[in-house]
């Protein structure tokens, strides 16, 4: 815990700032936003979608709560009585961790699990009976790598607001983070093979789509597990930051695989869905928001430092 204690506020800062503007944008891709709190007063607990949504209103709690500390330490000199309720948080930090690590679990294999009611409409090569594994597994390699190319960004545009420890500590979180990644990206690798095995889909590889397959599996899996695992070897940090940016990239063309080019896969193109430009430019807007917010948040609240009034305190 002491070893990556400065990669903690960061890595749930990110994570909580993501979260909430997801919400924040499924409040325009609903077309109904006051409709987004309708599955609380009309569950459909046998949907699947029900699930995801009930998991990610719960994480997105778990995550504002841990994330709580930093703006009560930020505003303790002004409101005394908000040191009570950040002792009350910090007590309660383990088990938010693992109420979090859990709901994260479910919420990330479930939303594989949506697809597993359309097999055929679905590329046999991205699907599965295991889709919600190969999502959560993912995940995992997505979370890692985040926190590497987010504190990559931080140490060049934040770098004055960060403390000594957080220096000092920074490249080891780095080198733990990377060797984790190398081993889960390889994990995730075989047991894909070992699921194209056993349903026979090989020969799929000749064809258009399997190429893009291929390079989906070597350029964004094999290689930033090739990366991560030289760098943790040769001791280069570098080499790790960028097999970050393939890690990172690796979740996106995934989903964007499985959600565009594998989805409806054998209608014409003319039938398929794909985002249009003010779909896109949205997507682009929400991102500048999410990195507006943490560059406001980390330049204000102690995220890369400890509060002076609050040192070893958490």
């Amino acid at each position: 815990m002491k070893h990556f204690h400065s990669a903690v506020r960061p890595a749930v800062t990110t994570a909580f700032l993501g979260y909430a503007f997801v919400v924040f944008a499924l409040l325009y891709d609903l077309g109904h936003p006051l409709r987004l709190p309708y599955m609380f007063f009309f569950p459909g607990t046998t949907s699947v979608l029900f699930e995801v949504g009930l998991c990610v209103a719960t994480y997105l709690t778990v995550l504002f709560i841990e994330f709580s500390v930093a703006p009560m330490e930020w505003l303790s000199c002004k409101f005394p009585f908000l040191k009570k309720w950040r002792k009350v948080v910090v007590r309660c930090t383990i088990i938010l961790t693992i109420f979090g690590v859990c709901l994260s679990t479910l919420h990330q294999s479930s939303l594989g699990a949506l697809f597993l009611i359309a097999p055929s409409k679905m590329h046999p090569l991205w699907y599965s009976p295991f889709m919600p594994v190969f999502f959560f597994i993912s995940s995992m390699v997505a979370g890692l790598s985040m926190v590497i190319f987010e504190g990559t960004l931080s140490h060049k545009a934040l770098h004055n607001k960060m403390d000594e420890t957080h220096l000092r500590e920074a490249d080891g979180v780095v080198f733990g983070f990377g060797r984790a990644a190398s081993f889960v990206l390889i994990g995730y690798f075989i047991i894909k093979v070992l699921d194209t095995t056993m349903d026979n889909d090989w020969h799929y590889l000749a064809s258009g789509y399997g190429a893009w397959f291929a390079v989906e599996m070597v350029g964004f899996v094999l290689l930033p597990a090739f990366l991560y695992a030289l760098g943790v070897r040769e001791k280069n940090i570098t080499l790790i930051r960028v097999a970050s940016v393939f890690g990172v990239l690796g979740i996106v063309v995934n989903r964007f695989n499985v959600c565009l080019v594998a989805f409806n896969w054998q209608l014409d193109s003319a039938d398929r869905y794909f985002p249009s430009i003010s779909e896109v430019f949205l997507s682009i807007f929400i991102v500048t928001l999410i990195v507006t917010a943490y560059r406001f948040v980390c330049s204000k609240m102690p995220v890369l430092y400890e509060h002076p009034d609050f040192k070893d305190a958490h």
